[in-house]
């Protein structure tokens, strides 16, 4: 049986190095430490990832130049445009928790030809090509980054085989999840992933990049692209603990899906983002979502873990009140009307992974994000969730 220190209320993300996995010694304590970091922090530091450093440098140093394209390009390149929830959102399109997110983004996905067809799920459509600036306005930006996402997809399925030997499981126990195998062809699933800018606050403002909130999939591995503090991580006393910039690193943490098909075992935890103080530089970051089958609901589909695997998680004892389960504003006309309708406030309500496919989860999460999308291209679901029509934000998390 595996041993297993209660530490839940931890004060420090752990950091776990990849060159370990070159000996077998080296493995089981890989294995050992990422099983502690999975039941009881949900977030880890992943030290020299098998990810080429000329590539991670040359994609964090495109991030300025993909910010300070003209607005005509930015624009023409907006997610309204696009079916599939990809391209160019504006500094605070989006609130959480009641506040406006002080952030700009743009969402790519790795490589993917859309199998929807009329009569499909219409949750299917949220899979398809990207959105990208013109080639002349940020030369070579286009191929060096889905070769980073590349590499970051491997990564993400190697990082879940070891997960399977942490957790005494059999690859196999995954098929569900990845019809491909932990090795797949690329483009069998599409992931996600966001360039994000935080600018500094200005005197006055809020000091929220992005509200608490649990990221929905499987994992995520974030990279944080600036020398900027800001990432802050919740431990169960409900203690917020910084996570700040490693050279050489990615932050891993535990998204929703993951959590409920070890069935608590693995840990989803909430985090935020505070703004750069007022007088520096913007903080950029790169997260990069996996996902997992559109059409399997997670919730009937729990992976078969050993009776003392899932009695790990009973020694970090249990969750205080964190942040991004606090109230909403109910005097906000968005929320007012959700409630009024009997509809799901939070962007995302994680208990329909028990009742539908993740597909549709998600699909309703980006509806909700991103409303004007909602309007153009889902119009009966935006009549469902927006009655009175579209609001000013849509709701991140």
């Amino acid at each position: 049986m595996p041993t297993q220190n209660s530490s839940g209320n931890f004060s420090s993300v752990p950091i776990l190095d990849w060159d370990l996995l070159s000996t077998p010694e080296g493995k089981a304590k890989f294995l050992d430490q990422q099983r502690h970091a999975l039941v009881n922090v949900g977030f880890l530091y992943l030290s020299n990832p098998p990810v080429a450093c000329a590539d991670i440098d040359a994609v964090v140093a495109y991030m300025p130049r993909l910010f300070d394209l003209p607005q005509e390009e930015k624009e023409r390149i907006r997610m309204v445009h696009s079916p599939h929830f990809f391209g160019y959102s504006r500094f605070g399109a989006e609130f959480t928790k009641g506040r406006t997110d002080q952030r700009e983004q743009f969402d790519f996905g790795t490589p993917y030809e859309s199998k929807w067809a009329p009569g499909d799920p219409e949750y299917l459509r949220l899979w398809g090509p990207s959105q990208w600036p013109k080639e002349e306005l940020v030369p070579g930006f286009k191929e060096v980054y889905l070769r980073y996402l590349a590499q970051v997809e491997r990564l993400s399925y190697a990082f879940i085989e070891l997960l399977a030997e942490a957790f005494e499981l059999s690859e196999e126990s995954f098929l569900p999840f990845f019809p491909g195998g932990l090795k797949p062809e690329l483009g069998v699933l599409m992931h996600r992933s966001k360039l994000v800018k935080y600018p500094a606050r200005k005197e006055g403002e809020s000091d929220q990049g992005v509200g608490p909130h649990y990221d929905g999939g499987f994992l995520t591995f974030l990279l944080q692209a600036s020398d900027h503090r800001g990432l802050q991580v919740q431990n169960l006393a409900g203690e917020w603990i910084d996570a700040p910039p490693i050279p050489g690193t990615f932050i891993v943490n535990i998204g929703k899906a993951l959590e409920t098909v070890t069935q608590g075992v693995a840990r989803a935890t909430s985090h935020r983002v505070i703004s750069p103080p007022e007088g520096s530089a913007p903080r950029y970051s790169i997260p990069f979502f996996q996902n997992v089958a559109q059409a399997i609901t997670l919730g009937r589909n729990v992976l078969p873990l050993k009776p003392e695997i899932l009695q790990l998680k009973e020694s970090r004892g249990q969750v205080g009140a964190v942040d991004c389960e606090a109230a909403f504003n109910t005097s906000d006309v968005f929320v007012h009307h959700l409630i009024f309708a009997g509809l799901t406030v939070a962007a995302v309500n994680y208990a329909e992974y028990d009742e539908h496919p993740t597909g549709l989860v998600n699909l309703i999460g980006r509806v909700k994000s991103h409303p004007d999308v909602a309007e153009r291209h889902y119009p009966d679901m935006f009549k469902r969730f927006f009655p009175d029509g579209l609001p000013v934000q849509g709701s991140a998390y």
